[in-house]
């Protein structure tokens, strides 16, 4: 049976000046950043729409109806800000209806939720993202800090696995490839959170893969890229890549 999934964020536009000699000019580029998973998730049982960031403030849905068209709801490298500020408030002080309370809500009675890492994520670079006490993180397996919440590592680092049996780590033994970076957060004392995988103890031990259950839903963090550059080339070419983002969506979307 195919399960949709709505990817929220993971795109940017750059703009840069060129400086030649007395000259200068400008350009603007657009960029995306979730190839990887799409390639992956491409002829699966899970059909992938991809709402850009700047799509996403006025087009994600602000009714309950909108979200139930999702099997899955996936943020990725999106601030709270996107969702809070539609220009009809911005621009025009008007009232529209609170997306991060529609999302806790649709959570609530059975949707599946999966934050994934970058720096607007959880709390992101500079304290920017703004996920922290908000109707969002309610649903979350992990809370965020209220400052900076960058862990970078320029070295690389690998995956603790802490439970191997566990449904989302089925058909991915061994070593996994490096990564770069991830969000720090803190895990949830619950019965219902378990830590799947983390980083080493002498690269801070912070938690990599948690899952955990809000109302009839279920939740994952999953605090590193969805794809460079906090994910390795290596890490978005590997047998395993699709299976991880697979085997999440599976057990989030699973009936309890």
């Amino acid at each position: 049976m195919t399960k949709k999934v709505l990817l929220v964020g993971e795109s940017w536009i750059s703009s840069a000046t060129h400086y030649k000699g007395f000259d200068q000019f400008g350009s603007v580029t657009f960029h995306l950043g979730a190839e990887p998973l799409v390639k992956a998730l491409d002829g699966s049982e899970y059909e992938l729409t991809y709402m850009p960031a700047h799509d996403a403030v006025e087009k994600f849905p602000f009714e309950m109806a909108g979200l139930d068209a999702y099997d899955a709801i996936i943020l990725s490298d999106i601030g709270a800000n996107s969702l809070l500020l539609p220009p009809a408030v911005w621009l025009h002080s008007k009232t529209v209806p609170n997306r991060l309370k529609l999302i806790k809500a649709w959570v609530e009675k059975g949707g599946g939720l999966l934050m994934v890492g970058g720096y607007f994520s959880f709390q992101g670079i500079d304290g920017k993202a703004r996920w922290r006490r908000t109707a969002v993180e309610d649903t979350l397996p992990v809370t965020c800090l209220p400052y900076d919440d960058r862990v970078e590592i320029p070295e690389g680092s690998t995956a603790v696995v802490l439970k191997p049996d566990h449904p989302v780590m089925a058909g991915l033994s061994g070593e996994w490839p490096l990564l770069l970076g991830v969000n720090e957060v803190e895990v949830r004392d619950r019965a219902d959170v378990d830590v799947l995988a983390r980083l080493p103890e002498d690269q801070g031990g912070h938690p990599l893969l948690v899952t955990g259950t809000h109302g009839e839903g279920r939740t994952v963090a999953w605090t590193s890229d969805i794809g460079p550059h906090w994910l390795s080339p290596a890490f978005c070419e590997w047998e395993g890549y699709a299976r991880l983002w697979k085997n999440i969506l599976g057990w989030m979307t699973e009936t309890r």
